[in-house]
């Protein structure tokens, strides 16, 4: 069989495939525990595990006290420790070991790769409260502590102060801490990050009580958000004594403040978590966060850290990618995180609108009213403010503008809206003055020829925003912008005295994906009036278009067939403005997400007939045209926008916030990497 092609594996696209293993505790029994931990070794392995991370003290078992300072204990280690090394030839293993150094015990976390010990870390705090005696048994971490130990006929590398970096996989560095250290006010593994490391372990035991459980996820997610880092934890579970504590085995893995995976708890013959750590977008979050850095600098030695050479894992490391994926990134599958993106983000629009109204004193708007989700959000966004700044809703002039293309249907959901809503309402058919100007401009169409060019639209597009201009200026009144996030992102806007202008854009900061969950979410929650909801929904159901080219056989002008997808369009936004990925992890992701509609999770609310999937040679097309237009061709729009609020992280494309960019770039580097990794089939 042939080789599978590289871009079909995470490692490619910056992956490590990371495993907690909360084994079962044979409490005194270093020999059992080996063997314990050479079957979560082979069951890691068969899941394409690359670094996979013990408890505290796995190979003894935390809860056996005094038991710790007996010689036959120490020595039962020792020899297990260096019979276990030998099964991790391809992958790396880091386990915990209670390890007698001269004349001193310590609680360390021991990195095993290519059959030997690389690496020993001692744990630093060991508390010494409540139910904890660690003092007791252990030394903590020193200054005097030697660089070296030997362990069996090696000396090995020992201290704080290192860090684990594989060979030849850019960004795979870790360290690793135990326990109690990540709950000091300064823990281990923050300058860990900042010497480097992009994954952390910690190893616990963290025995469990009453809400435990969530304090130590809500320090791991913190944690990886702090440190800019992915954060492995694995604790103790069945096995240890309970004589007077009890073990849940709780494992959790996060990565820049989101939880990737999780065990669960109370298993009673262990468990596995294995998710895959973007080390990649870790690196890249923190070049653009130059927080970090500065940190760094001012923190950090220069030889604050001895980075170990590791070999790389040889495991086989396969897709499906094992980590949460939201098919709309900027539309969460959660429910419940739904619920709350779309009252921040409604809230965010309307208190925007509500600021500019109050800063100029005006007590009217104007909107260009079409039927489509845009518009409808925009208008939405201007009922709910004047509501809330206590301004009748008659101040809210809604227009139709029809054309040559527009159709029956949207025009009668524009109507049914305003009526719905109570705002003024009025229409004006811009087709008499558009035939003057084709007709002045000597355009083929005004002599009555089927020509509809670039021209034929944007006189049409043009003339809607002239006529709303000179509206606001008759009224006293503000144009509110309709164009959306996407649109901006792809230059999907008439420049100038078009769409692109406004006085003030509402939606600017919002994906299409996400404005039609909250239309939807505005009208299953009546926020503004009941009376609304059927046209709201008969809204969702339109398909997206211009509405500038009349119907040839019946078949409307879409914007999805030209533009593409919008639900790919924000895939490709969210991970190359937000993260800056290459393109060609970009399509990986892409495919990940979209090539089979019945795996995984939709948000709620998604119609069946939108539940659709992309194979890859339709997500390298449109990702072509979408680099052309986002880095190319779009960008003088973007420089020259009205002023609007920023709703979703990353996803401003303003001058003024997030995005920077020359209006004369070119897309060639970025449509060179993607056609040199991912293949055309």
């Amino acid at each position: 069989m042939a080789a599978a092609h590289p871009f079909h594996s995470p490692r490619t696209h910056g992956f490590v495939r990371v495993g907690a293993a909360s084994p079962l505790v044979h409490l005194a029994d270093p020999a059992a525990n080996a063997a314990e931990h050479r079957r979560w070794i082979a069951a890691a392995r068969a899941e394409g595990v690359e670094l996979l991370v013990f408890p505290e003290l796995s190979l003894s078992g935390y809860s056996i006290d005094d038991l710790h300072l007996q010689g036959a204990m120490t020595a039962a280690v020792e020899a297990a420790l260096l019979e276990l090394a030998e099964a991790a030839r391809d992958l790396v293993v880091v386990v915990g070991a209670p390890l007698r150094l001269g004349d001193r015990l310590y609680n360390t976390a021991v990195v095993l790769a290519g059959g030997t010990v690389r690496g020993i870390v001692p744990k630093t705090y060991l508390p010494n409260y409540r139910e904890y005696y660690e003092k007791r048994w252990f030394a903590p971490a020193g200054g005097d502590d030697p660089a070296e130990v030997r362990l069996g006929e090696a000396w090995v590398p020992f201290g704080t102060d290192l860090l684990f970096e594989v060979e030849d996989r850019d960004g795979f560095v870790f360290g690793a801490e135990l326990c109690e250290d990540y709950w000091a006010p300064l823990p281990p593994s923050t300058r860990q990050a900042l010497g480097g490391a992009r994954i952390l372990l910690n190893l616990s035991a963290s025995n469990v009580v009453l809400g435990k459980a969530e304090d130590r996820a809500v320090l791991c997610a913190s944690q990886s958000a702090r440190a800019v880092a992915a954060y492995v934890f694995t604790a103790s579970g069945w096995g240890e004594s309970t004589t007077d504590l009890a073990w849940d085995g709780q494992a959790t893995i996060h990565e820049l403040g989101a939880r990737l995976a999780e065990s669960p708890r109370f298993a009673l013959d262990g468990a596995l978590t294995v998710a895959d750590v973007d080390v990649d977008r870790i690196g890249l979050e923190r070049l653009r966060t130059g927080t970090f850095a500065d940190c760094a600098r001012r923190e950090l030695e220069a030889d604050s850290f001895r980075r170990l050479p590791l070999p790389a894992p040889t495991v086989a490391v396969a897709a499906p990618l094992r980590r949460p994926l939201d098919r709309f990134p900027f539309v969460p599958d959660d429910p419940a995180r739904l619920d709350q993106d779309c009252f921040e983000a409604f809230n965010i629009q309307v208190q925007g609108l509500m600021r500019r109204l109050k800063a100029t004193g005006g007590r009217k708007v104007v909107i260009g009213v079409s039927g489509g989700l845009d518009s409808t959000q925009a208008l939405l966004v201007a009922c709910r403010a004047f509501d809330r700044l206590e301004l009748p809703r008659a101040g809210v002039l809604g227009y139709t503008l029809p054309g040559f293309a527009t159709s029956d249907g949207t025009k009668a959901n524009a109507r049914a809206l305003m009526q719905a809503l109570g705002v003024s309402a009025a229409e004006i058919d811009i087709r008499p003055a558009a035939l003057t100007l084709l007709k002045d401009i000597g355009h083929p169409f005004a002599d009555g020829q089927p020509v509809h060019d670039i021209t034929f639209e944007n006189v049409q597009a043009g003339l809607r925003t002239d006529y709303l201009f000179r509206l606001a200026n008759q009224n006293g009144g503000l144009v509110v912008g309709t164009g959306d996030l996407s649109e901006l992102a792809l230059g999907w806007a008439t420049y100038g005295v078009g769409d692109h202008m406004s006085h003030y854009n509402v939606n600017a900061g919002v994906a299409k994906t996400l404005i039609r969950h909250l239309i939807r979410w505005v009208a299953d929650r009546e926020l503004v009036g009941a009376a609304a909801t059927p046209t709201l929904r008969a809204i969702l159901d339109t398909e997206i278009s211009p509405e500038l080219v009349p119907a040839k056989n019946g078949v409307i002008q879409s914007t999805e067939a030209t533009v593409g997808p919008y639900a790919l369009n924000d895939f490709f936004l969210f991970y190359l403005s937000r993260f800056g990925l290459r393109p060609s992890k970009v399509a990986w992701l892409a495919l990940q997400a979209w090539d089979e509609a019945g795996r995984g999770h939709w948000p709620a609310g998604t119609p069946d007939d939108q539940k659709v999937s992309y194979d890859l040679p339709t997500i390298r097309h449109w990702l072509e045209k979408f680099l052309v237009r986002f880095f190319q061709t779009a960008q003088f729009k973007r420089s020259a926008l009205p002023n609007g609020p920023k709703v979703v992280t990353g996803g401003s494309l303003s001058p003024r916030g997030d995005w920077r960019a020359p209006s004369d770039a070119s897309a060639a580097a970025w449509l060179a990497e993607l056609r040199a990794v991912v293949p055309e089939g």
